[in-house]
């Protein structure tokens, strides 16, 4: 450690101590209890306890993640203090004033409670009061909000789910300053602000209160956290289990696209952690949701531990919390970025506060898993509580093991019977192949779709949502039409459309019913491992069966993925397989016409918004597409028919507001099809350097690709490379056990195999 590393480090240890040796050597201030020296007292017991703030006084100074975290928040708290309270009437939808002032108070509130837990400095309760004071003159004047838009309004925010934000985080505010208020201020915080305010969201928003949802959970959340701080066990009932209310019915619609209960009626925080989560921890709205749902589900559950520990929370359904922490983590890139699977805006990775959360409390409450401990020293912060504490003190141990991310496949639904992600991993590139239920309404209508990742960076990819989040300027940074017309509709995903409709129609109560059914998932080798399900509800009378294999070969520099997409109908129809590229392109090896003006693809269902730029028809070859992203080449190499359309097509159409992004896609189209199979590779095979100007291996490896063997039964992939090395991929369409032995002949060479797929050089 140099001198200047010293002289800091010094610096920060007696800039968080001071205060607190100044007010422990002092005489007791008038109303104020210290937590952690009257044992009578039941506060602080939430989030930090008694117990926690002895442990963290001890270790100031000596923990470096947790004293730079406590540092940043006593920054950022003072900053406030120093311009002023300020709880202005709310006007604003995400992004405006209003908005962002009552959601940074009660970011700060929480904040400000908890400096005053662990530094012992009244001017931190002194401001929680003052502020929760304001809002205790306020509250009782606001009508709902005035901006309309959401199906449950808020007062204090344009939606009952952010006024839901603001008591979790000024629940934990109050519990932190609980013993400093005197009785007759608590009974107004109580009185005037807490109870109205927790009655508001429940029995004045059953809507919003009572279905199963990231919306609910955060409202039921709410409700119980305010609930344990005043000892309320009759609204605490009504965050657990629901409001007992009869006049739940189907037109009570939200803006995301419908309104959601309980199958079985159940409304509450337990149903929300048994319904949207699977056994494997995997949260049925998609990652994004998941971590956006992960802060109140594990709050709760760490305050509902130390107030209630005879539930067991973190028990519940084996565990399945504490699982959810790791299914998010396998739900993220090689950067931390999640996967952008239904309604997600690109970008959301776990560095979010919610995720510092989640693997403190992971790590605290699910036994010391020494790999999340890498997690959090990427993330280079701590929960200020004991949970931040154990994860704070284990780093300065020494006892962090790197992450280790493997394929896995993690199963969708309560039971974890509604389809799965499978996700394949091998060196850089990361394969993940959607088959799940629809996602409440946050999904999206992209059955047996696909994202491919190379070193983190996206190269085939979903588009995600159509919202530029807390982006005032853009629909008040809310969901933008162009979600429920673009980024919603099949089109605008690597999967099959069916004469141009949206699968299921596009309606959200149809999907809502159905879910792709798991085929297989082997990664027993890790140089062949496969994914592959079957979706037969999408399109009435069509069933897709879709096979994806991660293949490590000696002859190709990196992983390649084999795409194999079977089509058999009841009747001949057009068939569009999107393939959403990303990057520029290099070369074609066929001809295309570029138009002069581009067209506007189609009239509905996502089509409307893109821009036919060039086509081209097939000669019945091999298709190969060539592009550069980010200084790395990729090839596409495809199985067409003769006279299949080529539509070289961006984003944009339709979009007077430019409030979609123009990227590119290839649409191979078959028409008057009945039958057929789409078949490609995707290779990562060479680098440009534009330092030396050299480009290596720029050229894809692959000679030809065909269709070789195609029934009921079988399907077999050749693919040739250009050293003249043939490879066949055979699958079993009917059977996937792993003991049935199969027997078929290619080429004149009998191929035999046990279990559903075999790979064979020829």
């Amino acid at each position: 450690m140099n001198i200047m590393t010293k002289t800091i480090k010094v610096i920060v240890v007696n800039f968080l101590m001071l205060p607190m040796l100044v007010f422990m050597s002092c005489e007791n201030h008038d109303n104020s209890v210290q937590s952690g020296t009257n044992s009578s007292s039941s506060h602080p017991s939430l989030i930090i306890t008694k117990q926690g703030v002895r442990d963290i006084r001890a270790n100031l100074g000596s923990i470096p993640v947790f004293d730079e975290t406590l540092a940043t928040a006593k920054a950022e708290v003072e900053a406030e203090m120093a311009t002023g309270i300020d709880v202005p009437v709310p006007k604003d939808f995400s992004g405006g004033y209003t908005h962002e002032k009552h959601k940074k108070n009660f970011l700060v509130l929480q904040k400000a409670g908890v400096l005053y837990q662990i530094l012992a400095d009244e001017k931190y309760a002194k401001f929680v009061k003052e502020m929760l004071f304001a809002y205790a003159k306020l509250y009782p004047t606001l009508p709902p909000h005035p901006q309309t838009r959401s199906y449950a309004r808020g007062k204090l925010f344009w939606q009952a789910l952010n006024d839901a934000n603001w008591l979790v985080y000024a629940s934990q505010a109050y519990d932190c300053v609980y013993d400093y208020l005197t009785e007759d201020e608590r009974a107004v915080l109580e009185n005037d602000l807490f109870k109205p305010f927790a009655d508001y969201i429940s029995k004045e928003s059953p809507q919003f209160y009572n279905r199963v949802h990231n919306h609910s959970t955060w409202g039921n959340v709410a409700v119980g956290m305010i609930a344990l701080v005043i000892e309320d066990d009759s609204l605490l009932q009504t965050a657990l289990y629901g409001l007992k209310v009869d006049n739940l019915t189907s037109d009570m619609k939200d803006n995301d696209g419908g309104f959601i209960k309980n199958k079985d009626g159940k409304a509450g925080f337990i149903a929300n952690l048994e319904e949207p989560f699977s056994p494997d921890g995997y949260y049925t709205e998609g990652p994004y949701y998941q971590r956006y749902a992960m802060y109140p589900f594990l709050i709760f559950a760490q305050a509902l531990h130390n107030k209630k520990p005879a539930l067991h929370i973190f028990q519940h359904k084996d565990s399945v919390l504490l699982k959810a922490v790791d299914a998010l983590i396998n739900l993220s890139d090689a950067d931390g970025d999640f996967f952008t699977l239904n309604d997600a805006q690109k970008g959301m990775s776990y560095y979010s506060s919610a995720l510092v959360s989640a693997v403190d409390i992971a790590y605290y409450y699910g036994g010391n898993n020494p790999e999340l401990l890498s997690i959090a020293e990427k993330q280079a912060k701590v929960t200020l509580d004991d949970a931040g504490l154990s994860v704070a003190l284990a780093i300065k141990n020494g006892k962090a093991k790197p992450y280790q991310k493997n394929s896995i496949e993690l199963s969708d639904g309560p039971n974890g019977a509604d389809g799965a992600v499978g996700i394949l991993r091998r060196e850089n590139i990361e394969l993940v192949f959607k088959y799940t239920a629809h996602g409440l309404s946050h999904g999206h209508f992209d059955k047996l779709s696909y994202l491919l990742f190379d070193e983190g960076k996206e190269v085939v990819q979903d588009y995600g949502l159509a919202r530029f989040v807390n982006i005032e300027q853009k629909g008040g940074g809310n969901y933008l039409k162009e979600n429920t017309t673009w980024a919603k509709q099949t089109v605008a995903h690597n999967t099959l459309v069916q004469n141009e409709t949206s699968h299921f129609g596009g309606e959200y109560e149809v999907a809502s019913k159905h879910h792709s059914e798991k085929y297989l998932f082997d990664i027993k080798n890790k140089d062949v491992q496969v994914a592959s399900a079957k979706e037969s509800n999408a399109y009435p009378g069509t069933e897709l069966h879709r096979t994806m294999a991660l293949i490590k070969d000696a002859d190709y520099p990196n992983p390649f993925v084999l795409d194999i997409m079977r089509v058999s109908s009841e009747k001949a129809n057009q068939y569009d397989l999107p393939f959403y590229y990303l990057g520029q392109i290099m070369q074609t090896s066929f001809e295309y016409s570029k138009l002069e003006t581009p067209a506007i693809l189609g009239a509905s269902d996502g089509y409307q918004h893109l821009f036919k730029e060039a086509q081209a028809k097939s000669n019945g070859e091999m298709l190969q597409f060539n592009w550069l992203l980010k200084n790395k080449f990729y090839s596409y190499s495809a199985v067409t028919s003769n006279n299949d359309e080529i539509i070289l097509a961006r984003i944009g159409a339709n979009d007077p507001k430019y409030n979609l992004r123009t990227d590119p896609t290839l649409i191979i189209r078959k028409k008057a099809t009945k039958n057929t199979i789409f078949a490609s590779v995707v290779e990562s095979h060479g680098t440009y350097n534009p330092v030396s100007e050299l480009a290596i291996n720029a050229y894809s490896h692959i000679k030809n690709i065909e269709v070789v063997y195609d029934t009921k039964d079988y399907t077999g992939i050749l693919i040739e490379t250009k050293n003249d090395k043939s490879t066949v991929f055979v699958i079993s369409n009917l059977s996937n056990d792993k003991d049935t032995e199969h027997k078929i002949t290619i080429n004149e060479k009998e191929l035999v195999w046990k279990g559903p797929f075999t790979i064979k050089t020829l």
